[in-house]
């Protein structure tokens, strides 16, 4: 059947992929080892890991876990882990041994690692040395039974220092180490098929508990192929040079930095500390970087940092935005001194992550976030869930290889986002032109993106509401200039003598810091309608 935005795809662009190229992403993995051996695949503090060791080091950590945790086929193994050395080594050996990696914030509060631990059902983490005390103070109410310690030096070997162990973990396996006695055992590789779990990528919920995204090998495969379809002659095999400042446990930077630029033979500069701009930009000048992929802040922070100008982009070819939506300003200034326009794309945890994404070929920014990729279908509804006509707007609804299973043991709320003929409801609003690109225009669920991370306005309204001198409260998301969005709380209060002070420390305690509200205003009632529903669209439009 054909699409409005096929004629975009011109001769070059297929309209279907297959994504049962490959059994699995193991043999993706090992297709890629087999090609650029000796290549660098990853580099961090000045070394560098190349394919055919970061294979050697998977095995060997894979080895490990079977031999020496008795971890099998589908038993979930959690990454906590910042972008360093250890991540790529962890992700190839839990994939080899057929485990399902469970990706971890390691800036997560200690409330939201347990919930997250327990809902998977985790025995086996690694964690980095810097998330140990978070991960001590829940660890006996979590099943987990065994802790791997990563340091920035694993791998590295530059005599990096790092932050110290929590009391109660000192003693605990170093993920070197572990690696380097998985060297020594044999390595029985399980019988992996495409349909079989890779990820659970944890996501928000209108609960206020986040779900874990149910991803199969054939999932981030399909998403990985339809890339390089859509990319096309865009992509020079075994000579990429791709930024990867985005965290490597984020669904975006997991899939196009850590697999596909994998898949491409690029080597990947891990960027462990972003938030340090003089240091990035430092690490930027010593590399003929060829593609960068970030949100919107990560591009305006680079821009207003000094020296950042001066670098050589040359060789820069492709900068993607995603996670949040590109702003126009950005994308000029980004323009004006690198010589490229911001490519935006769009997707959700929950597809693994990309569905669509503006054209390579396009010179100029649109506010779009472009056409569907190949195998993808996307079809706009009504709230009766009837397609709605060109030009009009509708829930953004997506069916292709690249979405999840479902929702790990949350059947009921698989079924809510599931549509009677299979399509997946993202649950946010847009308008396709008559052009077959698509606009975003407004969200269904009450998501809020900060600096491109989902923050679900429950989950902080009930830390919020548990706080004492608090009669109720609402939260909307309102635009910022350096994160895109913010958090603003409204708070109706039954203490009159309750503080912004003392209701943003108490967030502070139990969110992530980008959830925790920036502007916090006390009001005497908030908006209802007749049924007693908070209309939170009131709020915003304040």
């Amino acid at each position: 059947m054909s699409k409005p935005w096929f004629e975009h795809y011109g001769d070059h662009i297929p309209h279907e992929i297959d994504a049962d190229r490959y059994p699995n992403v193991v043999a993706m993995l090992d297709e890629a080892a087999g090609k650029y051996g000796d290549q660098p695949a990853y580099a961090s503090f000045g070394a560098t890991l190349d394919y055919s060791t970061v294979r050697k080091l998977g095995l060997c950590f894979a080895a490990y876990l079977q031999h020496r945790l008795g971890v099998v086929k589908g038993d979930r193994v959690a990454v906590m882990l910042p972008n360093m050395m250890a991540f790529p080594v962890a992700l190839q050996g839990i994939v080899r041994a057929g485990a399902v990696q469970v990706n971890v914030n390691p800036m997560y509060t200690a409330r939201e690692l347990e919930h997250q631990l327990v809902d998977a059902d985790v025995e086996t983490i690694v964690v980095f040395a810097g998330s140990t005390p978070t991960l001590a103070e829940v660890l006996e109410r979590t099943p987990v039974k065994n802790v791997i310690v990563a340091e920035l030096d694993n791998f590295v070997g530059r005599g990096l220092p790092g932050p110290p162990r929590a009391p109660g973990l000192e003693s605990a396996p170093g993920f070197a180490d572990v690696v380097a006695e998985g060297a020594a055992l044999e390595f029985a590789a399980p019988d992996i098929g495409s349909d079989d779990l890779i990820f659970l990528q944890y996501t928000g919920g209108t609960t206020g508990l986040s779900k874990g995204a149910m991803l199969t090998h054939r999932n981030l495969m399909a998403n990985v192929l339809q890339f390089e379809a859509f990319a096309g002659d865009n992509i020079n095999y075994g000579n990429e040079v791709v930024i990867t400042a985005i965290p490597m446990y984020h669904i975006f930077a997991l899939m196009v930095n850590t697999l596909s630029y994998h898949h491409f033979g690029g080597t990947s500069v891990l960027i462990t500390n972003p938030a340090d701009m003089p240091a990035f930009v430092e690490e930027w000048s010593k590399w003929p970087v060829t593609v960068f992929t970030g949100v919107n802040t990560l591009y305006n922070g680079l821009l207003h940092t000094p020296g950042f100008d001066a670098l050589d982009f040359s060789r820069l070819s492709l900068s993607v935005g995603g996670g949040a939506p590109v702003q126009k300003a950005v994308s000029d200034k980004w323009k004006s001194v690198t010589g490229k326009h911001i490519k935006e794309g769009y997707g959700l945890s929950e597809t693994s992550p990309v569905l669509t994404m503006n054209p390579f070929g396009m010179r100029e920014f649109l506010s779009s976030i472009g056409i569907p990729w190949p195998s993808t279908d996307v079809s706009l509804r009504d709230e009766d869930g009837r397609e709605v006509a060109v030009g009009e707007e509708g829930e953004l609804c997506a069916r292709g290889p690249q979405v999840m299973k479902g929702y790990w043991r949350r059947d009921d709320a698989t079924a809510e986002v599931t549509t009677d003929d299979g399509y997946f409801r993202t649950g946010d609003v847009a308008v396709m032109e008559p052009n077959g690109f698509f606009r975003i225009v407004d969200r269904k669920k009450d998501m809020i993106l900060v600096s491109g991370f989902n923050v679900f306005p429950n989950e902080i309204e009930a830390i919020v509401a548990a706080l004492d001198g608090v009669l109720e409260c609402a939260c909307v998301g309102v635009p910022d200039e350096r994160t895109g969005e913010a958090v603003k709380l409204y708070v109706v209060k039954s203490d009159p003598d309750l503080t912004a002070e003392a209701v943003e420390q108490h967030c502070r305690d139990s969110l992530t810091a980008y959830k925790v509200p920036k502007q916090i205003v006390f009001i005497d009632a908030l908006p209802k309608s007749t049924v007693g529903k908070i209309l939170r669209r009131e709020l915003r439009d304040r």
